[in-house]
């Protein structure tokens, strides 16, 4: 048996064959094993692969998987963050070469933690799955009041706002952001996604939201939806 798990760990990637080097590059993204996404990463660019066939082949593929299992309770909030860490070493290698050819994200997404609420691994992890998804994201940290939204969706022109609460008392600032938009003149111009664990559909529906999202996998799959339904 010992034999076994030493010849498994002893894989060489550069002696995969492209279709194997995929799986294998899914597989250690699953597990988080950020220096070997980086080494598959370079081989398949190195073997004339184009940039966005590697991210949407190896690295979207890989983190689909991740987010499914993640929203499914296979997957815990440590595992997903360990798997999106080692997608960013892949996407590291790909940043440059996607920008010097013009590749563009499939949507991008302006994020961030609402006045009063200073908590942000639920709103890093949605940030995180979205750009392993393929979406650019502007996180604007935490506790952002309106004008900082309302100044971000006028720089950045976003296709998304998503606000995260974690507090039953920061969560009604969520309409305030909203009626804000609605008053500035801006909330036609995005998609609005709601989340965060005191909020539910209802709430999402009554402060005038898009939609309310229950975790990051489920805002991902929303995203797409309403990003693809939008063009």
């Amino acid at each position: 048996m010992s034999d076994q798990y030493e010849d498994e760990d002893d894989i060489i990637l550069s002696e995969l064959p492209t279709d194997e080097l995929v799986e294998q590059m899914q597989d250690d993204l699953y597990d988080g094993l950020a220096e070997e996404v980086a080494e598959g990463t370079q081989i398949l660019l190195d073997r004339g692969w184009e940039a966005t066939r590697v991210l949407e082949e190896a690295l979207v593929a890989g983190m689909t998987v991740v987010g499914v299992d993640f929203r499914d309770g296979v997957l815990f909030v440590p595992e997903v963050l360990m798997a999106a860490n080692a997608m960013k070493a892949g996407m590291a290698l790909l940043k440059p070469i996607l920008s010097d050819t013009g590749a563009k994200p499939i949507g991008k997404m302006v994020i961030g933690t609402v006045k009063g609420d200073i908590h942000d691994i639920g709103k890093n992890l949605v940030g995180m799955m979205m750009e392993g998804a393929g979406f650019e994201v502007i996180d604007l940290g935490i506790n952002i009041e309106a004008d900082t939204y309302i100044n971000a969706i006028r720089e950045h022109r976003p296709d998304i706002l998503g606000m995260s609460a974690l507090l039953t008392t920061t969560m009604p600032y969520m309409k305030v952001v909203i009626d804000e938009m609605v008053a500035s003149g801006v909330r036609d111009d995005c998609i609005v996604l709601v989340g965060g664990a005191p909020l539910n559909e209802e709430f999402g529906q009554v402060i005038g939201a898009d939609a309310y999202c229950r975790d990051a996998a489920t805002a991902v799959e929303t995203a797409k939806r309403l990003v693809g339904g939008a063009r």
